[in-house]
């Protein structure tokens, strides 16, 4: 089945679809918002606004001003002090009737530029979000008719509140509030605060702009990580999977993951450990090809033999021949058995060491356990060996190690067996414990005839024994076996003879050292 990259399954599509759906949510967020500037902008300058007309109201109220034309003309006059130059103040008498208008004095044109020190006297309008610097000449322009708004606030039932109102008219943007002016709880007029506000829409513009400069930008880095996301990361997994689904299918012809063996990332990491993990599965496969078919052959001689001696046996009458050839198909079964039974404990101790957990553990109290079981069970035996342990150059000191206790049991009791089996009698075997290169040390010396120098280097070949008839029967797996459970665990077996004036075998086995 072809892979599709950008099937529903894909990473890089998950990817995709979970930004879009993030860039709806944000979209939608930007519209609410710019939606909801350009009034809270008005709210801001109607509030603004408010606080002119409630100064305004305070003074009228306060001088007692009647509102009439004359009055209210001269009061807007007198009172210039309280407005700044962008706005245009307007009072209306009760029947929605002009009495005065700011831009209608009789005035200099500068009679509203207003001096540092009245500015302290006069309305903050400051805003943060609101640019209000505009000429003279544009403020002095609001020309439309307030009339008919007056007569529609006037109209309210209830005209408590503020009414806000914002229009565009030749191409200015206008804001204006209207409120009413009370005296001892009654309506005495209206009161207008009116200005071009096309700073509003400029900052409308300007933060409108702002957002979509912000959301090309995220849109062109998520794109620019999302090439990035493809090229770096997941074509080298998809390299990767095909190359798995290679190994599969027996494709040895796929290299595309080679590249990237030398990159120094997470991807250079695993492309090195899916390599080093198909070598080993290789390995194993030719290793296990191997060892099956020297298994076939091994057990093929011993059934060729066992066959000849049971048709032999079939025609004989003699009982001295019966007996031989019983013996030897005996000898025969024994030996097929022996080589399915070491060649299955093989097998399931490497499968049970991939599976494992090693712990921490004390190697001189396992081999002080299996040293001791040896020793009692040699008192029954009639050769007479002994096993010495020698830890003298430990001080006292442990020797831990990481690994699994039953396996290393199992390779100091087959290293014992072997020494025991090629040992003569009254004679005694040597386990030295020490230290070396921060591996533990292992070292079992006996006076047997030692190894053939010959064929020293076979004796981890598997099948390979070196051993006299009058030694025992062995599968000639033994050393084999051994040799790959301390690989498992780390470590090396190395094999010699002694040098001196008593000959035998020597043996010695380096596991790393655990401190931790």
């Amino acid at each position: 089945m072809k892979s599709n990259f950008f099937s529903f399954s894909s990473i890089l599509k998950k990817f995709l679809v979970f930004n879009l759906i993030v860039f709806l949510v944000l979209g939608a967020f930007t519209y609410l918002y710019l939606n909801a500037i350009k009034p809270n902008l008005i709210k801001n300058r109607s509030n603004q606004h408010s606080k002119i007309i409630n100064n305004t109201s305070d003074h009228i109220n306060r001088l007692n001003i009647e509102f009439t034309k004359e009055s209210a003309t001269k009061f807007l006059l007198d009172a210039r002090f309280l407005f700044q130059n962008l706005d245009r103040v307007q009072l209306y008498d009760l029947n929605s009737n002009l009495l005065a208008d700011t831009d209608t004095l009789d005035l200099a044109q500068d009679i509203f530029v207003i001096s540092q020190d009245v500015q302290e006297t006069s309305i903050d309008k400051s805003d943060e979000n609101i640019n209000t610097g505009e000429s003279s000449e544009t403020t002095k322009a609001i020309t439309f008719d307030t009339e008919s708004y007056v007569k529609r606030y006037a109209e309210q039932k209830s005209i408590s509140d503020k009414l806000v109102i914002s229009e565009t008219i030749n191409n200015n943007f206008y804001v204006m509030t209207i409120n009413s002016v009370k005296l001892d709880g009654k309506n005495k007029g209206y009161i207008i605060v009116s200005e071009i506000a096309n700073d509003i829409l400029v900052a409308v513009d300007e933060r409108k702009n702002f957002i979509l400069r912000t959301v090309f930008s995220v849109a062109l880095v998520i794109l620019i990580f999302s090439v990035f996301l493809n090229k770096y990361i997941l074509k080298p997994i998809k390299s990767l999977v095909l190359y798995t689904r290679a190994i599969k299918e027996k494709d040895v012809k796929i290299d595309k993951h080679e590249k990237y063996l030398l990159r120094k990332d997470e991807v250079g990491q695993l492309s090195r450990s899916l390599n080093e993990m198909t070598e080993d599965l290789y390995k194993r496969i030719d290793i296990a090809e191997t060892f099956s078919s020297d298994l076939a052959h091994e057990i093929r001689n011993p059934l060729t033999s066992l066959k000849s001696a049971s048709e032999v046996l079939e025609n004989t009458l003699d009982n001295e021949k019966r007996k031989k050839l019983i013996k030897v198909i005996s000898h025969d079964v024994e030996r097929i058995e022996r080589l399915i039974t070491d060649y299955s404990q093989m097998l399931k101790d490497e499968a049970s060491l991939s599976r494992a957990k090693m712990i921490k553990i004390n190697l001189t109290n396992v081999i002080d356990s299996v040293v001791e079981d040896f020793n009692s069970n040699l008192l029954n035996s009639n050769k007479n060996i002994k096993i010495n342990i020698n830890n003298s150059n430990l001080n006292g000191s442990k020797l831990n190690i990481l690994g699994v206790e039953s396996k290393l049991e199992q390779i100091i009791a087959n290293l014992l067996d072997n020494a025991v089996s090629f040992s003569p009698s009254n004679s005694k075997i040597s386990v030295i414990c020490d230290t070396k290169k921060k591996n533990a040390q292992l070292i079992i010396e006996d006076e047997g005839p030692g190894f053939n120098e010959k064929n020293i280097d076979k004796v981890f070949n598997r099948f390979y024994s070196n051993r006299p008839e009058k030694f025992g029967e062995h599968s000639g797996l033994g050393l084999n076996i051994v040799k790959n459970i301390i690989e498992l665990h780390g470590g090396s077996i190395t094999v010699s003879n002694k040098t001196g004036q008593i000959t035998g075998a020597r043996i010695e086995v380096l596991l790393p050292t655990y401190d931790n």
